[in-house]
């Protein structure tokens, strides 16, 4: 099942996690344990070729991105 999203609360502090594989990158938006937006994307090509701390990094690039 599909988890529910919850709507933020403006004055509450937020929570990125994002992570990376060898497969792609994923990140999650939380707020007082709850998730509020998630996102994932498959690597390209040339990024299959990175050291596993460029990809935490790409990871983190990607999660401030959206």
């Amino acid at each position: 099942s599909a988890p529910i999203l919850a709507l933020p609360e403006g004055s509450k502090d937020f929570i990125v996690y994002c992570d990376a594989s060898k497969k792609g990158l994923g990140a999650v938006l939380m707020q007082k344990e709850k998730v509020i937006s998630y996102a994932s994307c498959q690597l390209k090509i040339h990024e299959k070729n990175y050291t596993t701390h460029d990809l935490e990094l790409d990871a983190v690039v990607f999660a401030l991105k959206i």
